[in-house]
């Protein structure tokens, strides 16, 4: 009799470990993540670019560029998001972005470097560390920033 209890107890112990087991499984698969989209920066890609350094140069070591624009000269314009999902499930939600412009004179050769974010709400260059005040390349930033954020323009 107790030999049949003992053993009755084991399996509903051994049961209720598996259950446990397949649940935490489960929620293994829920939980949440992070991705980039878009250009992923290699590590001291912008060391590699002094001032001066041609549009080949730069493609070599930055590939091809997202979009290419020609405001006010010619810049190339590298675009990337990090997401993240809490939950398998839900919606993602935008925690960086980033526009790297590469800038060039009549020659073809670098002029200047940026990479814009989104710093206390404003647009700001991690590379000057200033924050932009105006002209035409200041709106062709600002409107690649609030389309990343799904704003429009």
């Amino acid at each position: 009799m107790w030999g049949t209890f003992a053993r009755s107890e084991s399996r509903a112990a051994a049961t209720a470990r598996a259950v446990v087991f397949a649940l935490a499984l489960g929620l293994a698969g829920c939980t949440g993540e992070t991705f980039q989209r878009g250009y992923v920066l290699p590590e001291g890609a912008l060391a590699q670019i002094p001032l001066g350094a041609s549009q080949e140069q730069v493609l070599l070591v930055l590939g091809t560029p997202s979009t290419v624009a020609t405001v006010s000269g010619e810049a190339f314009y590298y675009i990337s998001q990090k997401v993240d999902r809490p939950v398998a499930f839900m919606q993602t939600k935008v925690t960086d972005q980033r526009v790297i412009a590469v800038y060039f004179d009549r020659d073809r050769k670098v002029q200047r470097l940026a990479e814009y974010g989104m710093k206390d709400g404003h647009i700001f260059d991690f590379v000057s560390q200033t924050t932009p005040t105006s002209g035409n390349d200041l709106n062709v930033i600002t409107t690649m920033i609030h389309n990343l954020q799904g704003k429009g323009s």
